[in-house]
């Protein structure tokens, strides 16, 4: 699971790098594709926390906050992406 949630931040790491710098994003699908896995990787933290009776020393939330942030800034990515000429 650990795994999973680092791909998945830093995949929308990069997606966000790109369209904050201005690349050129031709295709959105691939943006798409880190969103539904930033999505999964939400889920996923939802059920660790509810597993650990939220227990995890404010760090769990706190991932789940980023993890929130990443989703939101990949979807304005992917429409922005959409949007571009």
């Amino acid at each position: 699971m650990k795994k999973q949630l680092l791909i998945a931040v830093l995949g929308a790491s990069v997606g966000a790098a790109l369209v904050a710098y201005g690349a050129p994003v031709h295709d959105w699908h691939d943006l798409d594709r880190v969103h539904t896995h930033v999505l999964d990787a939400i889920h996923e933290m939802e059920r660790a926390r509810a597993a650990n009776h939220y227990d995890m020393a404010g760090h769990g939330a706190r991932a789940e906050d980023l993890l929130h942030q990443a989703e939101h800034e990949l979807h304005d990515a992917v429409e922005a992406a959409k949007a571009a000429p």
